[in-house]
Protein backbone atom coordinates (compact mmCIF):
# COMPACT_ATOMS: atom_id res chain seq x y z
CA UNK A 1 0.00 0.00 0.00
CA UNK A 2 2.86 2.28 0.42
CA UNK A 3 5.48 0.81 -1.32
CA UNK A 4 4.85 -1.21 -4.51
CA UNK A 5 8.68 -1.80 -5.96
CA UNK A 6 11.71 0.48 -6.55
CA UNK A 7 11.36 -0.28 -10.07
CA UNK A 8 8.21 1.68 -9.89
CA UNK A 9 9.50 4.54 -8.07
CA UNK A 10 12.25 4.75 -10.94
CA UNK A 11 9.48 4.76 -13.66
CA UNK A 12 8.37 7.39 -12.04
CA UNK A 13 10.83 10.00 -11.87
CA UNK A 14 12.43 8.96 -15.71
CA UNK A 15 9.20 9.19 -16.90
CA UNK A 16 8.42 12.17 -14.97
CA UNK A 17 11.29 14.06 -16.38
CA UNK A 18 10.65 12.71 -19.73
CA UNK A 19 7.27 13.78 -20.04
CA UNK A 20 7.89 17.13 -18.80
CA UNK A 21 10.43 18.31 -20.73
CA UNK A 22 8.50 17.02 -23.95
CA UNK A 23 5.88 18.65 -22.47
CA UNK A 24 7.90 22.26 -22.04
CA UNK A 25 9.43 21.79 -25.38
CA UNK A 26 5.94 21.12 -27.18
CA UNK A 27 4.53 24.28 -25.33
CA UNK A 28 7.42 26.45 -26.44
CA UNK A 29 6.53 25.09 -30.20
CA UNK A 30 2.81 25.83 -30.21
CA UNK A 31 3.50 29.58 -28.72
CA UNK A 32 2.08 31.72 -26.58
CA UNK A 33 -1.49 31.02 -27.10
CA UNK A 34 -1.55 27.55 -25.60
CA UNK A 35 -0.40 29.70 -22.52
CA UNK A 36 -2.73 32.71 -22.66
CA UNK A 37 -6.07 33.17 -20.24
CA UNK A 38 -8.52 30.77 -21.15
CA UNK A 39 -11.80 30.71 -22.16
CA UNK A 40 -13.23 27.38 -22.57
CA UNK A 41 -11.61 25.36 -25.15
CA UNK A 42 -8.08 26.69 -23.73
CA UNK A 43 -9.48 25.21 -19.84
CA UNK A 44 -9.80 21.92 -22.14
CA UNK A 45 -6.79 21.96 -23.24
CA UNK A 46 -4.85 22.86 -20.12
CA UNK A 47 -7.20 20.23 -18.31
CA UNK A 48 -6.67 17.19 -20.74
CA UNK A 49 -2.71 17.95 -20.76
CA UNK A 50 -3.10 17.67 -17.09
CA UNK A 51 -4.66 14.47 -17.23
CA UNK A 52 -2.84 13.34 -19.56
CA UNK A 53 0.57 14.14 -17.42
CA UNK A 54 -0.94 11.95 -14.56
CA UNK A 55 -1.53 9.13 -16.57
CA UNK A 56 2.07 9.06 -18.29
CA UNK A 57 3.24 9.00 -14.52
CA UNK A 58 0.92 6.87 -12.94
CA UNK A 59 -0.49 4.10 -15.88
CA UNK A 60 2.27 1.42 -16.33
CA UNK A 61 0.46 0.68 -19.27
CA UNK A 62 0.54 3.98 -21.25
CA UNK A 63 3.58 4.25 -22.79
CA UNK A 64 5.89 7.68 -22.60
CA UNK A 65 5.70 8.14 -26.63
CA UNK A 66 1.80 7.20 -26.70
CA UNK A 67 1.48 9.91 -24.01
CA UNK A 68 3.65 12.24 -25.66
CA UNK A 69 1.14 11.86 -28.67
CA UNK A 70 -1.69 12.50 -26.81
CA UNK A 71 0.00 15.92 -25.82
CA UNK A 72 0.90 16.65 -29.22
CA UNK A 73 -3.60 15.99 -30.42
CA UNK A 74 -4.18 17.99 -27.59
CA UNK A 75 -1.60 20.87 -28.56
CA UNK A 76 -2.15 20.78 -32.45
CA UNK A 77 -6.64 20.74 -31.84
CA UNK A 78 -5.77 23.87 -30.04
CA UNK A 79 -3.52 25.27 -32.62
CA UNK A 80 -6.22 24.02 -35.34
CA UNK A 81 -8.87 25.76 -33.36
CA UNK A 82 -7.19 28.85 -32.31
CA UNK A 83 -6.33 29.43 -35.91
CA UNK A 84 -9.79 28.68 -37.47
CA UNK A 85 -11.00 30.93 -35.05
CA UNK A 86 -8.97 33.79 -36.28
CA UNK A 87 -10.26 33.36 -39.59
CA UNK A 88 -13.65 32.61 -39.42
CA UNK A 89 -15.99 34.79 -37.30
CA UNK A 90 -18.58 31.76 -37.13
CA UNK A 91 -15.88 29.38 -35.47
CA UNK A 92 -15.07 32.30 -33.39
CA UNK A 93 -18.71 32.87 -31.88
CA UNK A 94 -18.64 29.15 -31.23
CA UNK A 95 -15.64 28.70 -29.45
CA UNK A 96 -15.57 31.98 -27.75
CA UNK A 97 -18.29 33.79 -25.57
CA UNK A 98 -18.01 37.50 -26.43
CA UNK A 99 -17.62 40.18 -23.84
CA UNK A 100 -21.03 41.29 -21.74
CA UNK A 101 -21.55 44.77 -20.18
CA UNK A 102 -22.74 44.39 -16.33
CA UNK A 103 -22.58 48.12 -15.24
CA UNK A 104 -23.22 51.08 -17.10
CA UNK A 105 -23.90 54.34 -16.89
CA UNK A 106 -24.69 54.47 -13.19
CA UNK A 107 -27.02 51.29 -13.97
CA UNK A 108 -26.38 47.55 -13.03
CA UNK A 109 -27.17 45.46 -16.08
CA UNK A 110 -29.13 43.00 -14.15
CA UNK A 111 -30.45 40.74 -16.76
CA UNK A 112 -26.93 40.25 -17.56
CA UNK A 113 -25.46 39.56 -14.68
CA UNK A 114 -28.25 36.95 -13.57
CA UNK A 115 -27.27 35.66 -17.15
CA UNK A 116 -23.82 35.53 -15.98
CA UNK A 117 -24.19 34.56 -12.59
CA UNK A 118 -22.72 38.03 -11.24
CA UNK A 119 -23.00 39.58 -8.09
CA UNK A 120 -22.59 43.07 -7.40
CA UNK A 121 -19.90 42.25 -4.74
CA UNK A 122 -17.94 41.21 -7.28
CA UNK A 123 -18.64 43.79 -9.81
CA UNK A 124 -17.52 46.18 -6.72
CA UNK A 125 -14.39 44.32 -6.41
CA UNK A 126 -13.17 44.41 -9.75
CA UNK A 127 -14.01 48.38 -9.31
CA UNK A 128 -11.71 48.50 -6.42
CA UNK A 129 -9.48 46.08 -8.28
CA UNK A 130 -9.35 48.83 -10.93
CA UNK A 131 -8.43 51.64 -8.52
CA UNK A 132 -11.80 53.23 -8.31
CA UNK A 133 -13.20 53.74 -5.15
CA UNK A 134 -17.03 54.26 -6.20
CA UNK A 135 -19.08 53.62 -9.30
CA UNK A 136 -19.53 56.95 -9.36
CA UNK A 137 -16.31 57.36 -11.06
CA UNK A 138 -16.92 54.33 -13.42
CA UNK A 139 -18.43 54.32 -16.49
CA UNK A 140 -19.12 50.78 -17.54
CA UNK A 141 -17.62 47.07 -16.03
CA UNK A 142 -17.69 44.45 -18.95
CA UNK A 143 -17.19 40.75 -18.09
CA UNK A 144 -14.52 39.53 -21.08
CA UNK A 145 -14.76 36.34 -22.77
CA UNK A 146 -11.72 34.90 -20.18
CA UNK A 147 -13.48 35.76 -16.74
CA UNK A 148 -11.58 38.96 -16.08
CA UNK A 149 -14.31 42.19 -15.87
CA UNK A 150 -12.50 45.37 -17.18
CA UNK A 151 -13.59 48.39 -15.78
CA UNK A 152 -13.98 51.67 -17.99
CA UNK A 153 -13.60 55.13 -15.85
CA UNK A 154 -15.80 58.16 -16.96
CA UNK A 155 -13.03 60.06 -18.09
CA UNK A 156 -13.46 57.90 -21.46
CA UNK A 157 -15.32 59.59 -23.41
CA UNK A 158 -15.72 57.11 -26.40
CA UNK A 159 -18.38 54.34 -25.50
CA UNK A 160 -19.51 53.34 -29.13
CA UNK A 161 -15.68 52.00 -29.43
CA UNK A 162 -15.53 49.97 -26.51
CA UNK A 163 -18.80 48.74 -27.01
CA UNK A 164 -18.64 47.17 -30.89
CA UNK A 165 -18.25 43.76 -29.40
CA UNK A 166 -19.78 43.69 -26.45
CA UNK A 167 -23.36 41.73 -25.62
CA UNK A 168 -25.97 43.34 -23.72
CA UNK A 169 -25.44 46.86 -25.17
Amino acid sequence: MFFGTWYGIYRIIVVGVLAYLSLVVLLRISGKRTLSKMNAFDLVVTVGIGSVLGIILLNKKVPLLEGITAYLVLIVMQYVVAWLSVRSHLIDRLVKSSPTLLFYRDDYIREMMKKERIAEMEVLQAVRDAGYGSLKDVNMVILEADGGMSVIGKEKEDDEEVMKHVTGY
